[in-house]
Formats: C-alpha cells, sequence, structure tokens
C-alpha cells in the first residue's frame, strides 16, 4: 500500500513537473514572437526615421574594435544572440557594453562539443569536433562554418585576432560557466588542429553566474540514476525531454530550427538524413547523444563535474570571479525556500526538493566525504556550494567576499567568489523581475572587465609597487 502511494506521488510530481515546464517554454516562445512582431510592425512605420538615424552614424568615433570582448556564454537551455528572435538570454545586458558577444551554443550538447563551437564561433572556419570524440560519441566530425564577412547574416566569425594578445572575458551562466574552462583548458592544450599557438592567456577572465562546477543533485531528481551518472530512469523528465527533443529535431522544420535549435545537428537526427528507422533507433535509445551520453546531464551529475574536472585547471594569469545563488535559509535546522514571492514559479517546487535531497544510502557516495546536508542549499537549479567555486575533485584556490570591492587589489589564479540570494534564473530571461539587482551585478561585471582587469608586463610601471 506504501510502495502505491509513493508512485502514485512521483507519477503525480512527473504530469506537474512536465506541464509546468511547457507552459513556461511555451511563455518564452510566445514573447519572443510577439516581441519579435510587435518589432517588425515599428521598422514598417517608422522605416524612414530609422533610415535617417543609420546615417547620421559616424563609424570614425567609434572604438569598439579595441575592447576585447566581454563572451556572454549561455547555460542548459538556453539561446544566443540570433535565436528566439529579440528575445535576450541575458535579459538585455548584453547593452551595457559597446563590445559584448552572445554566441548561440547547443543548448543541450555536451560541454565538450559546446567548448568546441565556441571556439570556432570566435576565430572561424569550421567547427571540428575532434576526429576520436566523434567516432566515439557517434556524430558527424564538422559542424557549422563561421565565414568572414557577410555581416547580420550568420553564422560569421566574431573575433578572428584572438590571441594571447587579444585576450577575452567571459561570463557564463550556470553550464556556461563549465563550458568556458573547458575550452581554457583546450587552448592550453592545444586541442585545436591546425591552431598550435593557443594558450591558456587568450581567456583575460571568468566571470560565473551561478556557475555549474561541481554538478547538482537536481539531475538525479530528474532522473540520472546517481548509481553511474550516466544513465536515466526509464520513466522520468528528463526521458520526456529525450523524447520530446528526438521528435522535434526528426521533423527538422526549418522555421522552428531557425528560431530554437537544440544543437544536435552533428548527430545526424533529421527525417532527411535517419530516415524512419533512425527516429526508431533513437526512441529506443540506441542511436543518438542519449546513446552514448555525449549530451549536457552526465556532465552535471556530481560523477560527471568531478570527470571533467580532474583535467581542468585554474590558471595564474587568469582572473576568476564567482556569484553563487541561493534560495534557502534554515528555520529550527531544517533547510527550507526562502518565502515565496522571491523565487520564481517554476523553481519554487524545485528549491524545495533539493533542499529535502538525500542521497540513496544503498548506492556509493560521489565521492568521498559527501554529505547530503552540504547540499541542500541551494537555487532550485544547483546547489550552492557546487557554484562557488570548482572544488571537486580537489580545492582550487578561492576567497569569499561581501561586497565586489572586496577583491580590490584583484589577484589572478584566485577564485573570488559571492552568495547572492537569488534563484536561478533570476538574472536572465526577465530583467525586470530582478529590478535594481539586475542592473547593479552586471554594471559591476562590465566595470571590473574593463576597468580592472589587466595583465601585468614583466615591467613595473611607476605608480605600480613591485
Amino acid at each position: 500500500m506504501i510502495r502505491w502511494w509513493i508512485s502514485s506521488f512521483q507519477l503525480a510530481e512527473l504530469f506537474i513537473s512536465s506541464v509546468v515546464h511547457l507552459l513556461y517554454g511555451f511563455y518564452v516562445y510566445s514573447t519572443a514572437v510577439a516581441a519579435d512582431l510587435s518589432q517588425a510592425l515599428s521598422e514598417c512605420v517608422f522605416k524612414s526615421n530609422v533610415s535617417l538615424e543609420v546615417k547620421k552614424q559616424d563609424p570614425s568615433k567609434s572604438t569598439v574594435d579595441d575592447l576585447p570582448p566581454i563572451v556572454l556564454v549561455h547555460g542548459i537551455f538556453g539561446f544566443g544572440k540570433g535565436k528566439f528572435g529579440s528575445f535576450s538570454y541575458f535579459g538585455g545586458a548584453e547593452k551595457k557594453d559597446e563590445r559584448v558577444l552572445v554566441p548561440d551554443l547547443g543548448s543541450l550538447t555536451s560541454i565538450y562539443d559546446r567548448a568546441r563551437e565556441l571556439f570556432y564561433y570566435l576565430k572561424g572556419g569550421r567547427v571540428d569536433y575532434g576526429e576520436q570524440h566523434s567516432k566515439t560519441c557517434g556524430h558527424s566530425r564538422f559542424g557549422r562554418i563561421y565565414e568572414q564577412g557577410k555581416l547580420n547574416v550568420p553564422p560569421f566569425w566574431h573575433y578572428p585576432q584572438w590571441d594571447e594578445d587579444h585576450p577575452i572575458h567571459f561570463v557564463g551562466h550556470s553550464a556556461g560557466a563549465q563550458v568556458v574552462r573547458v575550452l581554457q583548458q583546450m587552448l592550453a592544450d592545444k586541442a585545436f588542429e591546425g591552431y598550435e599557438n593557443t594558450s591558456e592567456n587568450w581567456v583575460l577572465s571568468i566571470t560565473a553566474l551561478s556557475g555549474a562546477f561541481n554538478g547538482t543533485t537536481r539531475t538525479y531528481l530528474d532522473g540520472m540514476l546517481p548509481e553511474d551518472g550516466q544513465n536515466m530512469k526509464p520513466l522520468c523528465l528528463l526521458q520526456l525531454c529525450r523524447l520530446g527533443v528526438i521528435i522535434y529535431d526528426w521533423l527538422d522544420i526549418p522555421l522552428l530550427k531557425a528560431y530554437y535549435n537544440f544543437g544536435f545537428d552533428h548527430f545526424n537526427l533529421s527525417w532527411r538524413k535517419a530516415g524512419l528507422w533512425g527516429l526508431v533507433d533513437c526512441l529506443l535509445g540506441n542511436a543518438g547523444p542519449w546513446a552514448t551520453g555525449d549530451w549536457i546531464l552526465p556532465d552535471l551529475t556530481i560523477q560527471g563535474s568531478i570527470k571533467l574536472n580532474s583535467n581542468l585547471q585554474t590558471f595564474p594569469n587568469t582572473f576568476y570571479f564567482s556569484y553563487a545563488t541561493k534560495r534557502t535559509r534554515k528555520i529550527l535546522g531544517v533547510t527550507v525556500p526562502s518565502g515565496i514571492l522571491g523565487i520564481h514559479p517554476m523553481l519554487f517546487m524545485r528549491v524545495l526538493q533539493m533542499s529535502l535531497y538525500r542521497y540513496p544510502t544503498d548506492v556509493p557516495p560521489p565521492y568521498k566525504g559527501y554529505r547530503d546536508e552540504d547540499w541542500q542549499d541551494n537555487d532550485g537549479a544547483l546547489n550552492t556550494i557546487s557554484m562557488t567555486h570548482p572544488r571537486l575533485p580537489i580545492e582550487h584556490p578561492s576567497c569569499s567576499i561581501v561586497n565586489d570591492s572586496d577583491c580590490q587589489p584583484l589577484q589572478p589564479g584566485i577564485w573570488y567568489y559571492k552568495i547572492v540570494e537569488a534563484d536561478h534564473i533570476f538574472f536572465i530571461l526577465n530583467r525586470e523581475r530582478a529590478g535594481v539587482q539586475f542592473d547593479l551585478m552586471y554594471d559591476n561585471i562590465f566595470e571590473r572587465c574593463r576597468k580592472h582587469i589587466f595583465r601585468k608586463t614583466s615591467q613595473t610601471l611607476p605608480n605600480e609597487a613591485p
């Protein structure tokens, strides 16, 4: 009888969670479409005024090209500029600085694949996922081509001069922060064929917003098996997500794919290439990214993050910052959500679930010394302990701060982290929801990049202490 009640509760939770996610996805999609229609109408009505404004611009007065780009890297289910019309994943934060790039990477592809895409988005050329990796994971070695010129006609490259003398600032949200770390390690390892001069010094700074450094217990609640962190439960939210993505990609409707793409084009899931039997194979789990584990969720388990982190370094010449978010508090020693109004409706139940989660006692813990109480504080998607700085399998140098000014003067090679009262999507998608906190945080990030971060040379300036 007890088992029946537990099963009923799990099915009800799965149904409610699925409906909430679908409704929120529809809300975002419809908002983007409405914004595009409104913009198209405005451009049509005020076309003459727009033309006059363009003619008045004086490109000779602009020094934008002299600034190191600030690259905003989205997280899971995210999108970059050019997708979802004029809707902004970062809530319009990219408008705060003259030299901000927002790449569109695979929203559900693995962190490895996304790091490769990010390199070619910036440097140019045809995306090369690597021969060995592509064979192992069962997808095409090459992806889209980023060409020179043809502005506003993607895909084109964005910073071909990128090198050690022209480094870049990166700001990554959620899994996007881990993507940047993997990219920096690839640069240090000279992992891009035809680019033998890459180094970790191509990255000037990394700022993480709710960065997924050490995995999250959310993956197990959504269906990843805690036994291995690779496979999924037969019936879970992630299985429903998998079926939806397979059908979406197999139908391959150009209008929809141009508006939003999960990023699995290199797996050739389209009906044009896979055919009907290819669809059946994917649905049965015998083909596609879910068969080889080359997608984002295994990378976000604690085990998957430890595997990734074992090959990633914190480099001595790069500046590192992290904003870790939490929406929990302790009452009589019990971790609970910190109010209702401050948490997005889609995330409130998730915050509660994660604060109550207990790792199964009948399977080995994900690492030696794991304690459930360490992982109870969360923002509805990631555990706060995971977001501060890389700490598994080894602890990286770190320093906790309360105010952004506390880390002055800045030192490279150290993760400065600050814990912020916010849920996982507080600083993205909806700018109005975060209010003044949105502007304060992004203003601080951009000001730090522009005024306080620079790479020291061997020379000592007159006003600089040796």
